[in-house]
């Protein structure tokens, strides 16, 4: 599932996003300041960001520009009443990826959303192709030709990640942070994962003492 960081301090909003969005089936966290949202990316891996700007103890601003400054890429949108063009420069100068100002339309951030789903996935599309597979950005599921391909916790979390980085080398050392989301996860585990996604065919090759690589064609 699509994991969201939600950092916001109105109570009423807050729960309004939370059961909105997860009754688009994405997964949400929610926490009311930035510290609380900085430790929460000390613990695990979020596919998005959503940041309020005028927080408690660190503000939006803040807690992006100190994100991107220790090499997280992770996309975001401030969510914010600040409707001054300097403060929406700043924003785009931090590193958010987009900007939504309050009171907003749900349909509207949900728009904003897909797009950088999709962009996450360097694709202008739904749908990412490898050979005889394919796997829907929207859904996060892998289907061969039309036939949908059931896939564990884990292997569905390599399989996003190869399909994020097609045709580039990922390095192991991303894939296992990326998999142990804080905690510690073997190479031998990896590999019989991967082993497991080559059973089913998908044509992931290994690259010597770097990491692995999933072929589009």
């Amino acid at each position: 599932m699509f994991k969201i960081l939600l950092l916001e301090d109105d109570t009423i909003l807050s729960e309004t996003l939370v059961e909105l969005l997860e009754s688009e089936d994405f997964l949400l966290t929610h926490v009311d300041d930035g510290e609380k949202a900085l430790d929460a990316t000390f613990l695990e891996h979020f596919d998005l960001y959503l940041f309020d700007v005028n927080v408690a103890y660190l503000s939006g601003f803040e807690l992006l520009k100190t994100l991107r400054e220790s090499g997280d890429r992770t996309p975001a949108i401030f969510i914010t009443a600040l409707s001054d063009i300097a403060s929406l420069s700043y924003g785009f100068e931090v590193g958010a990826d987009d900007y939504i100002k309050k009171p907003f339309d749900f349909d509207e951030l949900l728009v904003r959303i897909n797009a950088l789903m999709r962009k996450s996935y360097h694709s202008y599309s739904d749908r990412l192709q490898a050979g005889e597979f394919h796997f829907s950005i929207e859904k996060e599921e892998l289907y061969r030709e039309e036939r949908f391909i059931a896939l564990s916790p884990l292997e569905l979390k390599i399989t996003k990640l190869l399909f994020q980085n097609l045709d580039a080398t990922l390095q192991k050392e991303r894939l296992l942070e990326y998999l142990g989301d804080g905690k510690e996860m073997s190479e031998g585990s990896l590999r019989v994962h991967i082993n497991k996604l080559r059973k089913i065919g998908l044509p992931i090759t290994t690259i010597k003492r770097v990491g692995y690589r999933l072929a589009s064609s």
